[in-house]
């Protein structure tokens, strides 16, 4: 696949399903991630994957920070508890923010979030479903201590990854004069 296609069609495919990519590929996803813009070359990033029974521990982690969070309906913590069940692979992305003299924790952060996105294409050019999910429980220092992040990682977002149960959706073509402009300087 070309890597404009990528980057011109790739879109999130939420309903994902079995089988999980395959180790090759995978391989490829991590490599993806490598290339992420890295001042400094840093690597600020961390990935966890999750499978199998792993997603029913994750899920009972997320059920037990929204009670933490003084949430105790029925539905809300089925809800929390089934989340992780929706992908047969779930990548948790983690920046691993370092003090630095000449690299910002910010830039860090959005270093963590290109290899994220270089991911997300990576699976789209295989052809594998993902979606990229945050939400409130993504920030909750409960579900980092559980994950095993350190005092210095930050939890930037779940990606879930699958083969897609329907064929992706068309990618919307978008007006870039929207969002572009030519900078003047003020007078």
């Amino acid at each position: 696949m070309e890597a404009l296609d990528a980057l011109l069609n790739r879109v999130s495919v939420p309903r994902l399903v079995e089988p999980a990519p395959d180790a090759a590929q995978r391989e490829l996803l991590f490599r993806a991630a490598s290339r992420a813009p890295d001042h400094g070359q840093l690597r600020p990033w961390r990935f966890l994957t999750i499978e199998g029974a792993a997603r029913e521990q994750l899920g009972a982690l997320l059920a037990e920070a929204v009670q933490a969070q003084g949430e105790t309906t029925e539905a809300a913590l089925e809800k929390a508890h089934a989340m992780p069940l929706r992908a047969p692979l779930l990548i948790v992305v983690i920046a691993n923010v370092q003090n630095h003299f000449k690299v910002p924790k910010s830039e860090q952060r959005l270093a963590a979030a290109c290899a994220a996105h270089a991911i997300l294409l990576a699976a789209y050019a295989q052809g594998i479903g993902a979606v990229w999910r945050t939400g409130e429980l993504s920030y909750s220092p409960q579900v980092a201590k559980g994950l095993g992040l350190a005092d210095t990682e930050e939890l930037i977002g779940f990606l879930y990854v699958g083969t897609p149960l329907n064929p992706p959706r068309t990618a919307p073509v978008v007006s870039v004069e929207a969002f572009v402009s030519a900078w003047e300087q003020p007078r």
